[in-house]
């Protein structure tokens, strides 16, 4: 997808009289416009997904903040497109890290997203279904594992919004790319969202909101299903190498993402082989 060259990177923009949104100066063809900074309240506030360690980034966010005491630096997860601002932005404004917990793995496979933050350190894990208030606003933290085995998103009761960090994206399917990533968790986190019934918008840490959010959910799994299928029609044809698979599946993919299809195919497989569906010999799979 072709990335807006009018993205307005910097600026406070208000979404909803408890949500404030800046956009980090990290455009590219993982992240789209850059990540997406959420400020909750009004008085005094959360800071969502902080973002990269970038001094403009980290200035803009300052001057949104205006002063106001914030109580709270949260981080759905740990890659660090999304964390790293955390530790300077807690020494500038005094508030605490909490969220999600530390993950750091080394990957040497081609990923199609951020690699981890190594210097992410919490003040406090939130658990699912744990809370944290301010003036005017609660924020609840959701489990959804699946991306990153440590990925939340956090509910604005007040309002039903829902960040949804890179769970739920408003440009790109999401990445699950093993070992960390986990297909099964994945699914399992979507059909949480779907249960969910007071979630009246996503605020996604990439692309715009997501006003009909359980139809959105809806595709996703869909989506996902239908890649599931493509596989097994391919297994059954005698295709038996990620690299065939990819192939097949993305026809037209630039050449340099071809490694990135493949972690995601693998994460498709590894799915199916533990529901004794395939089975793998070396570096090839076959029908169970």
């Amino acid at each position: 997808m072709d990335i807006p060259a009018d993205a307005p990177t910097g600026l406070a923009m208000a979404l909803d009289p408890l949500v404030t949104r800046i956009l980090a100066p990290n455009p590219s063809p993982f992240t789209y416009t850059g990540t997406q900074t959420y400020l909750v309240g009004t008085t005094e506030l959360a800071v969502i997904d902080p973002g990269p360690d970038d001094p403009e980034h980290l200035e803009a966010l300052v001057a949104a903040i205006a002063g106001r005491r914030v109580l709270a630096i949260l981080c759905t997860h740990t890659h660090r497109d999304h964390s790293p601002a955390a530790a300077p932005l807690k020494a500038l404004t005094g508030a605490p890290v909490i969220g999600c917990a530390p993950l750091s793995l080394a990957d040497a496979g081609p990923r199609a997203d951020a690699a981890f933050d190594t210097g992410y350190a919490p003040d406090r894990v939130l658990e699912d279904g744990e809370q944290l208030s301010g003036p005017g606003w609660t924020l609840t933290a959701v489990a959804t594992p699946g991306h990153t085995s440590n990925h939340l998103c956090f509910a604005l009761e007040e309002t039903g919004g829902l960040f949804s960090g890179d769970h739920v994206m408003g440009w790109s399917t999401t990445v699950v790319a093993p070992p960390d990533g986990d297909m099964a968790a994945y699914m399992r986190s979507l059909d949480k969202l779907m249960n969910r019934e007071g979630d009246r918008i996503y605020f996604p840490a990439h692309g715009e909101p997501i006003e009909r959010p359980h139809r959105f959910v809806r595709g996703l799994i869909g989506h996902r299903k239908q890649r599931e299928g493509q596989i097994l029609r391919l297994l059954k044809a005698g295709t038996g190498t990620v690299p065939a698979m990819v192939e097949r599946m993305y026809a037209g993919l630039d050449p340099r993402l071809n490694g990135a299809a493949g972690r995601s195919v693998l994460a498709h497989l590894i799915d199916l082989r533990d529901r004794g569906l395939v089975g793998e010999e070396g570096d090839a799979w076959k029908m169970a």
